[in-house]
């Protein structure tokens, strides 16, 4: 069949988790706290930073933006699949599968880019301490996170713009709870080699080489760390560094498991369940980690609970 803009269909059907109709209360109750947990969750760490002057540094410049970036992340996969489990319905439009596919892939790239950004920072921060606010300036923090934006909106829109060429066989069930691009070239009826191709490749580029960036820079943190004689030296050194590199653990090994799973012929329920911890649970686990064991943080919080609180 040639390729081309010959889409016939006007939907797709999102088949979810579980076709079980017993299951879908419990799944609609335990997504929905997890969106809000999130949602909450990540816009107190955005208002803390925001109102604490102390932590306007490249550091939490950064976290915030990371924390916006999950909001939008869940925002744009999670709604969906709650609206379509209250209305008991599995439709989703051909255009919406499209922009849904299109947002979630920037935002996901939108998170490996900002962990890399901030393993640097933290490299900076430790192997050049003299030279920090030199080298972390607010305009090449504001570079770093333009070029991060721009990375992913080109990535995202070239990817988006493959999908148009290809045309789409009567068998619309996608065995996911949002559109993933993976599974949507699984449907085609035209080749889609050119597509196949481009994907693994460019999102294989967009793996390898930030996730290259995130372990040189902490190979060069902990040699630097095993140089400090003092042993607080060497604890307050890796504090700064060990909620991210929680996060860092999480996201990539969620994300290659995502990876790896989209890649096989016959997707199975487990491909869903694992893009529920990196869509979701990680997500939603960044604010806790970063203000149980950031001292900062949690001072920041109590300020902004308190002044809340004197507000009423």
């Amino acid at each position: 069949m040639e390729s081309g803009n010959q889409t016939a269909i006007s939907k797709f059907i999102l088949l979810g988790l579980s076709e079980d109709i017993d299951l879908q209360p419990l799944l609609f109750g335990l997504f929905l706290h997890m969106y809000l947990v999130c949602v909450i969750g990540n816009l107190l760490i955005i208002l803390a930073i925001s109102s604490d002057s102390h932590l306007h540094t490249p550091m939490y410049f950064f976290l915030s933006n990371l924390s916006f970036t999950d909001i939008c992340f869940t925002s744009t996969t999670i709604p969906k699949m709650l609206v379509n489990i209250q209305t008991q319905s599995k439709a989703i439009t051909y255009e919406g599968c499209l922009t849904q596919m299109y947002f979630f892939m920037i935002f996901a790239g939108l998170d490996n880019l900002l962990l890399t950004v901030m393993a640097y920072d933290r490299f900076v921060a430790i192997c050049h301490p003299l030279h920090y606010m030199v080298i972390m300036t607010p305009r090449r923090c504001g570079l770093l996170l333009l070029l991060c934006w721009l990375i992913c909106l080109i990535y995202s829109l070239l990817q988006s713009l493959m999908v148009l060429r290809v045309s789409f066989c009567e068998e619309t069930e996608i065995p996911h709870f949002f559109c993933e691009l993976a599974q949507i070239l699984k449907l085609a009826c035209s080749d889609t080699l050119i597509s196949d191709t481009l994907l693994y490749f460019v999102t294989g580029l967009l793996g390898v080489i930030p996730l290259t960036g995130v372990l040189f820079s902490y190979s060069r943190i902990i040699s630097s760390i095993m140089g400090i004689s003092s042993a607080g030296g060497k604890y307050k050194a890796f504090s700064t560094c060990g909620s991210h590199l929680s996060i860092v653990f999480l996201f990539y090994g969620m994300g290659l498991g995502v990876y790896f799973t989209s890649g096989t012929a016959h997707p199975s329920r487990k491909g869903s369940i694992t893009s529920v911890m990196y869509t979701v649970v990680t997500p939603m686990l960044n604010p806790f980690i970063y203000s149980l064991r950031n001292r900062d943080m949690k001072g920041a919080l109590r300020k902004l609970f308190s002044r809340g609180t004197c507000s009423q």
